[in-house]
Formats: C-alpha cells, sequence, structure tokens
C-alpha cells in the first residue's frame, strides 16, 4: 500500500493525516500531525464476536510517552506505567463520542490504540487523538457510523477560540470540549469560570461547526481509502420469541418498575426476569443428554437464554420510555423537573479540617476537606505542562454503596472520571494560593448511590470546603439532566436529577455544576447518535431551575466560608523577605532551614508530625504552618534574622562566638556572623583576642563590608565610643 497524505488547513494550522505508511498489519491505521504533535491512532478488530454477550467489548486507550516532550520517566524502572490520570481521562474522552456509533448488536472486540509520540502544548494531543481514533476506525473494515470529532472552545475577551493555546486558555473564562458527528453534538466536556447558560450554549453550537468542518474533512478521506465494512454475527431473536416473553413478563415487569424505593424495585424487577428464564430453563431440561452433543446443547441452551434475557431488557426499556414519554411521569412517581428529597449536613467528623454529607434521594456523598502546607501540592509527572496541584479531589465508590460484594483497590477509570467532573467544577470558585495559601485536597466517599453520585459530590465538596473555612466565591451545586425520546425520536422529554435507572435506560446523561451567577462544569454523554441545540438549551434551563433549589437547602445549613480555619488544621503566617536571602536561608545542603524547623519546633526531626512547615516561594514569599502561634512567630524570627539586611557603616551589638588567633567571630542575630580582625579589635596593637574579648561578651561592632568571598568584616575599634578611644590611647602611652 502506498503513502496517502491529506492536508487540513484549519483554523490556521496545519492538520496532516499520513496512511499506508505505519502500522500496516492494524485494520485502520494514521498518524495525525497537528502542528509539532504527532499522535498514532489504530484500530483492530477480532474475527469472532461473542454474541451471547450482553455488552459491546470496545477498548480506546491513551498511551503517552514521555519521550514525546523530551522526559526521561522517574523511578527505578524508567519506564512508562499505569496511566496517569490525564491519560485515563483523555481514553474516557474518546471513548464516549464514539461507543453510540457502533451497530447496536455487534459484539466482536474493538481496540483503539492512540500512542502519543511527540507533542507541542500548543496543539493538543487528546483531539489530535480523537481525529485520528475515529479516521482510523472509519477506513477500517470495524462498522462505524462515523466519522465523530471533537474541538476546544475558550473566549477571551468575549471573542469565541477554536483550539485556544495554553496562553490563551489561562485568559480564557471557558475551557470547552465539544464533539460530535456533521448532524449532531454528542459529547461535552466543560469547566468555566460562572459562565451563564445563554453563552455557554452558543459557545456549543460554535464549538459544533468546527467539528463539522473536521468530520467532513475525514469524509473525503473515507471515500477515497475506506474499505467495505465487514459481516459480522448477531443473535437472531425471531419475533415469536419476543411475543411469548412479553405476554410472560410485561405487566409484572410494569408493576415492578414503579416501585419507588431503589432496592425493592430491582429486587422486583430481577425476579421477573429470574422467573420467565427458569421456565425456558425447564423446557430445555427434557433435550436429549447424548455425551456427543452435550457442548452443543450446552451453547444452545446459553443462547436461548441469552435470548430470553435481551427480550426482557428490551420490554424494560420499552416499558420505562412508555411512563416517561406517553404518560409523563416517572417510575418513581416524580414529575418531570422535580428534585429527590434533599438534606445535608456539616461538620459530622470532629477531627477533620471540613466535613459534609450531602444526601439527594437514595445517593449520599460523604465529603472531607483537608488543608496542607503549599509544598504538598501533587506532583505530575505526565505529557501536560502542569508540573504541580494545589486541589484535588478525589472519588471513591465502594461497592456496599449499591449494596453489592465487589473489587476494592486502586480507582478505576469511571472513579478517576467522577473525581475529575468534581474537581473541575469546585475549581472554577477555590482561591489563588495567595489568597489562601494551603494546599487542599477533598476526598468524597459515597455512602450509598441511586444515580448522580458526582454531582453529590461537587454538593458535598463545597459545604466541606466552606466548613473548612475554605475562602470559594461562592457555593456551587451540581445536578444531572436526563432525556427520553420517543422511539422515532421525534417526542422527547428531558428529566430532573435522574436516578440510577432512568441513567440506565435513558438516552442522556448531562450534568451541570454551578453558582447562582453562571456555569462552573458541564458533561454530557448520550446513546443516541446526537442531540439538538432545542434540546440543549431546555436542558440547560431545567438544569439551572433545580440548581437554585439544591444551593437553597445548602445555603440553609452553611451559607458562607467560616471566617476561621479549624483548630485542627495548621495556621499561617505569610511575609516577604529579599529573594537574593532565599538560598541562606535555606543553607549548605539544607542545613539552616532545618536548624531553623528543629529548633523553633523543639523536634527531632523535620519529618516528625509536630515539625513546622515552611514554605519558601522564589520571589521571596515565606510561608509557615503550624497548629501552634507561637512556633509560627518563633519561626518567623529565626528566617528574619537570617534574612535580614546588614547596613555597611551601623554599629551593632553583637556577642562573641569563637576566638581564633586571627580575630572573633562576633554574631549579630541568629544566622548572621562577621569576622573582627585582629587588627579591628583595638586601637593598640593586640597579641591575642582572648586578651580583649572572651566567649560570650556583648560588644559593640561596626559593619565595615564584605571580602571577595562575601564573608562579612566588622569592626570593635571603629565602634568604640570616642572617649574610650582616647583613654586607651593614654594608657597605651603611659
Amino acid at each position: 500500500m502506498s503513502k496517502k497524505v491529506f492536508e487540513l488547513d484549519f483554523r490556521g494550522r496545519k492538520l496532516v493525516i499520513e496512511q499506508g505508511e505505519y502500522a500496516k498489519q492494524a485494520d485502520g491505521a494514521v498518524l495525525v500531525r497537528y502542528g509539532d504533535t504527532v499522535i498514532l491512532s489504530t484500530a483492530v478488530v477480532s474475527d469472532n464476536a461473542n454474541i451471547l454477550s450482553d455488552f459491546f467489548p470496545l477498548m480506546v486507550l491513551y498511551q503517552e510517552k514521555l519521550y514525546s516532550v523530551g522526559k526521561i520517566p522517574g523511578g527505578f524502572i524508567k519506564r512508562e506505567g499505569r496511566p496517569t490520570d490525564a491519560a485515563t481521562l483523555a481514553a474516557r474522552m474518546i471513548d464516549r463520542p464514539m461507543r453510540p456509533m457502533f451497530p447496536e448488536d455487534f459484539r466482536n472486540e474493538v481496540q483503539v490504540v492512540n500512542t502519543v509520540l511527540s507533542v507541542d502544548t500548543d496543539n493538543s494531543p487528546e483531539l489530535a487523538a480523537m481525529f485520528g481514533s475515529s479516521l482510523a476506525t472509519s477506513i477500517s473494515q470495524i462498522p462505524f457510523d462515523g466519522p465523530i470529532a471533537g474541538v476546544k472552545v475558550g473566549r477571551v475577551n468575549g471573542e469565541f477560540i477554536i483550539n485556544p493555546t495554553p496562553d490563551e486558555l489561562e485568559k480564557s473564562d471557558i475551557d470547552l470540549t465539544v464533539a460530535g458527528t456533521t448532524e449532531a453534538i454528542n459529547m461535552v466536556e466543560a469547566g468555566s469560570k460562572e459562565v451563564s447558560e445563554e453563552d455557554m450554549l452558543e459557545a456549543l453550537m460554535f464549538g459544533h461547526e468546527a467539528v463539522k468542518e473536521l468530520c467532513e474533512f475525514q469524509k473525503t478521506i473515507i471515500k477515497e481509502i475506506g474499505l467495505p465494512k465487514m459481516e459480522y454475527e448477531k443473535l437472531d431473536i425471531t419475533d415469536e420469541l419476543r411475543e411469548e416473553v412479553k405476554n410472560l413478563a410485561a405487566d409484572k415487569l410494569d408493576s415492578a418498575m414503579r416501585i419507588k424505593e431503589k432496592l425493592a424495585k430491582y429486587e422486583a424487577i430481577d425476579n421477573v426476569k429470574k422467573e420467565v428464564v427458569s421456565k425456558y430453563e425447564e423446557e430445555n431440561s427434557d433435550l436429549d443428554k447424548d455425551e456427543l452433543n452435550i457442548f452443543f446443547r450446552i451453547y444452545d441452551e446459553n443462547m436461548r437464554e441469552t435470548k430470553v434475557k435481551l427480550v426482557l431488557e428490551s420490554i424494560e426499556y420499552d416499558i420505562f420510555r412508555s411512563i416517561t414519554v406517553n404518560e409523563k411521569t416517572r417510575a418513581d412517581g416524580r414529575a418531570m423537573n422535580e428534585i429527590r428529597p434533599l438534606s445535608g449536613e456539616i461538620d459530622i467528623l470532629p477531627r477533620t479540617h471540613g466535613s459534609a454529607v450531602f444526601t439527594r434521594g437514595e445517593t449520599q456523598a460523604l465529603a472531607v476537606t483537608t488543608l496542607g502546607a503549599l509544598n504538598e501540592y501533587q506532583a505530575l509527572d505526565g505529557i501536560s505542562l502542569e508540573a504541580e496541584k494545589h486541589f484535588m479531589l478525589h472519588y471513591n465508590f465502594p461497592q456496599f454503596s449499591v449494596g453489592e460484594t465487589g473489587r476494592y483497590g486502586a480507582p478505576g477509570r469511571r472513579e478517576i472520571g467522577h473525581g475529575a467532573l468534581g474537581e473541575r467544577c469546585l475549581k472554577q470558585v477555590m482561591p489563588s494560593e495567595e489568597e489562601f495559601p494551603y494546599t487542599v485536597r477533598v476526598v468524597s466517599e459515597i455512602l450509598e448511590s441511586n444515580g448522580s453520585s458526582s454531582q453529590a459530590t461537587i454538593c458535598a465538596g463545597c459545604m466541606s470546603l466552606m466548613a473548612a473555612g475554605v475562602p470559594i466565591k461562592a457555593p456551587v451545586a451540581g445536578i444531572a439532566m436526563g432525556l427520553i425520546t420517543s422511539k422515532d425520536e421525534k417526542d422527547y422529554t428531558i428529566l430532573t436529577d435522574i436516578q440510577g435507572m432512568e441513567d440506565h435506560l435513558g438516552d442522556m446523561d448531562f450534568k451541570v455544576g454551578g453558582t447562582r451567577k453562571g456555569i462552573c462544569s458541564l458533561q454530557m454523554d448520550i446513546k443516541i447518535k446526537g442531540i439538538t441545540k432545542q434540546i440543549l438549551k431546555e436542558a440547560l434551563a431545567q438544569a439551572k431551575e433545580a440548581r437554585m433549589k439544591i444551593l437553597d437547602m445548602m445555603e440553609g445549613i452553611i451559607a458562607e466560608p467560616r471566617k476561621e480555619v479549624s483548630k485542627y488544621a495548621p495556621k499561617t503566617e505569610i511575609f516577604k523577605i529579599n529573594p537574593d536571602k532565599i538560598k541562606d536561608v535555606i543553607g549548605k545542603g539544607g542545613d539552616m532551614i532545618t536548624k531553623i524547623i528543629l529548633e523553633a519546633s523543639h523536634v527531632n526531626s523535620v519529618n516528625d508530625v509536630n515539625a513546622v512547615k515552611v514554605d519558601l516561594a522564589d520571589d521571596g514569599t515565606v510561608t509557615i504552618y503550624h497548629m501552634d502561634k507561637d512556633i509560627i512567630d518563633k519561626t518567623r524570627e529565626m528566617i528574619e534574622n537570617v534574612a535580614r539586611e546588614v547596613e555597611i557603616g551601623k554599629i551593632y551589638t553583637g556577642k562573641v562566638v569563637d576566638i581564633h588567633d586571627f580575630g572573633c567571630f562576633v554574631r549579630l542575630w541568629e544566622g548572621c556572623e562577621g569576622l573582627v580582625h585582629v587588627s579591628q579589635l583595638a586601637n593598640e596593637r593586640v597579641e591575642k583576642p582572648s586578651d580583649v574579648v572572651s566567649v560570650g561578651d556583648e560588644i559593640l561592632v561596626k559593619a565595615t563590608g564584605y571580602d571577595k568571598k562575601g564573608k562579612l568584616n566588622l569592626s570593635r575599634k571603629e565602634a568604640l565610643p570616642k572617649k574610650e578611644v582616647k583613654e586607651e590611647k593614654k594608657e597605651t602611652k603611659e
């Protein structure tokens, strides 16, 4: 296959696609060049389908290679390890708009792998990978109803920008990623600084116009080099079987689905399904037990059971939609725009720096805020420009929250994604490091879940921050919106505060977080091919209405951040010193700062839990952290002493700390010593410095300057009072 090159001048930047030279054994492969960002995207499909599976096995990977930014991995092994959170989030972002574009009955395993080869920070590798993933899949034999593409939208000084640079994003009040097809938007991810619903909708539409351009570019490439789509094995379900199962289960499922309480509802639904499946198992019990045919018999039984289960799910799906769209009600009896019962509480954990519980229906989040020193930031070893984080939100979803047993261990994709969404929202109202010099960590523990736990995390996290005394700009709340469309997708219903079943069986999960003033975060995932501007507009308006009600409840519990941090949180002291003195405060090999910490804290190790923490910034800003104000004051005094400037020509009172034949050393203050040469001890000749001074003596000295090595020179002779000088001269003559 000969190499093909395709180029597009996309909004002032060159997008180059190369195909036919690299990864030729993959079903689809393209090299995407966007500026100096280079991504290899490949797509591979398995030959066989597991038609008895109830899900489509799609895996999207985003592999960060540190050589792409000229870095050698840290650690002992010196190679890339498990994906960073950023890589996991990038893979999720690509997966979400692609997944709805595969056929519903397709069960062949598909792997889409994006390898980051080179990164130009002005040109997003994540968006290049999304483009490459769509194109590699589209030109292959894999059935895929694409293409899809994504862009980032920023707004600087009121002007929208497509794919803003990091510098532009710093000035932008919107950081929006929008993906979709030429027809509609199907994925949204955003953080914004309290932006209005109208402005956000405009940004979405602006981004979609750019998405269309990228999709049309892909279509020209697909038309030239795209392969015919493969035939694939499907699970054939007859109309006869569908009718049989419907007669057995429909009425019972309808009753079960109207039960309001989650666990009781799910138990009733499961019992109906088990009852129906068991009837078909009984029918199969009389089948031939011939050992030669046992494999085929079991396979046929499993296939029949799978078909029955799929039909039951289809019936459940149709009943749910009928209740919502036709009856204009919900399975739990709520109105379309009704929020589940709300409650909250703060200060439930006495020794933490801030804690809060937020409950919405059967979803409950416990959020805990911890304050630490600025130097306790999270170091990031990845390909992004960001090297450290001073605000973190971590989300934990234990299996007991849904009444199940399961895996416990490192956070999975879902937990990382939900944590990132909550963090993105709350970050918009966090104070600057100058305003609040702490590293802040919020941990959300989901105690109970029936949908929208990520938005409960935002609400609980906000209240815990305020309880901890973090001066956030405004309270923030989050709400999840849903969408139910008719079979022909002409009629639709928007749902406020979706619960688990509405998320599972619905068409959209649209999460909106914000303040009373505007939106701080968006995330949208859909199961249909796309949604219209009108649906987005209505969903945003309905979400705003709900957000105000939730904020009313939250502000009834805690209206504003506390003025003081918890007595168990470290207190701070901030002051400035001459930046040139930072090296002196640190000392050789850190000896001076270590000495200050140990002496001020009265501890034997800087790692002692009671040791004072000191953060030294390059601009001379010093931040001290400790729970004891006396220790903070002592630390400040010692640092200021080291950093004090000696005024040449000024007379000081100092203490003799060491005596040598060539003179004595005098300490003006802690961290500042100078040499009084033997010739400068007195007006007369001094043979031995010890004849004039002793260790511990307090004497007057004059600062006379610095030697070539930067050492301070002092003079006792020039500091002696004139009367004393005359008397000394007289005594010398006698």
